[in-house]
């Protein structure tokens, strides 16, 4: 399984960009893919997580009402939109393979989580 990010970079505060999880190497039938974020000397954070099977989608208190997760299936893609950001979302952000084990889906705890992309970078100005 391969995932790879990308939308990163440089954005204004209160700006929009889009992250994109790009997947292979897996069947897009039944899956979970969390997006996690970590600053430097800082520990990872969960963000938010999408249960295919049902639809089921999870997010972290910071930044619920401002993200949104989605996938397109065709695409074998999951992406994070990202609104109104602010200086504090900056970070390295990631995406991740989860279990299919539990129900729905989870992010608050990464044991939950294997196969991870390398990460995209997002920088907010203020």
């Amino acid at each position: 399984v391969q995932l790879v990010e990308s939308g990163g970079g440089l954005v204004q505060a209160g700006g929009s960009p889009r992250l994109s999880c790009a997947a292979s190497g897996f069947t897009f039938d039944d899956y979970v893919i969390g997006w996690f974020r970590q600053a430097p000397g800082k520990e990872l954070e969960g963000v938010s997580c999408i249960r295919s099977s049902d639809g089921d989608t999870y997010y972290a208190d910071s930044v619920k009402g401002r993200f949104t997760i989605s996938s397109d299936n065709a695409k074998n893609t999951v992406y994070l939109q990202m609104n109104s950001l602010k200086p504090e979302d900056t970070d390295v952000y990631y995406c991740a393979e989860g279990t299919t084990v539990i129900d729905g889906c989870v992010i608050d705890s990464i044991s939950y989580y294997f196969s991870w992309g390398r990460g995209t970078q997002v920088t907010v100005s203020s």
